[in-house]
């Protein structure tokens, strides 16, 4: 945990890029309403995680989900804000899965040409032996055709 309140504030940058993202074009804030909103935001994210918490302790686990903080948010009174979290959340479930897919698409395609690459190999090694046994009994051939 951090011992200083300034440690719990978030980035600066995170926030003015944030600012800016929720402002009109041409509104400016100034650095002392950038501070407030940004203490503010870091005692919503503390106050969301402690609340997060509660439901996990009450689950008996440490680790906290995505329903303990869809639960937070219910339990703060913010339940317009819950449907859009979930819609971002399956939208990130969705992200997610079509990276493990494609993740293991790779890899099967990977482990495909390998494969194929060392039945190559095994199939030139064939060619190779079997060329060495014709070049050997070429010789026997002729030294037979000679007696």
């Amino acid at each position: 945990m951090a011992e200083r309140p300034e440690d719990l504030n978030l980035p600066n940058a995170v926030i003015t890029r944030i600012i800016k993202e929720a402002l009109p074009d041409g509104v400016n804030i100034s650095k002392e309403a950038r501070s407030a909103i940004s203490r503010a935001a870091s005692v919503f994210v503390l106050y969301a995680t402690s609340c997060a918490n509660n439901f996990a302790m009450k689950g008996k686990r440490k680790t906290l989900n995505a329903s303990d903080v869809l639960s937070a948010m219910e339990e703060m009174e913010f339940q317009r804000f819950v449907a859009p979290l979930k819609e971002a959340l399956e939208a990130y479930r969705r992200e997610q899965r079509g990276k493990k897919e494609a993740s293991e698409q790779k890899k099967k395609d990977k482990d495909r040409k390998t494969d194929s690459e060392e039945q190559d190999k095994s199939r030139e090694e064939d060619n190779d032996e079997e060329e060495e046994r014709l070049e050997e009994e070429e010789p026997n051939e002729e030294e037979e055709v000679d007696n």
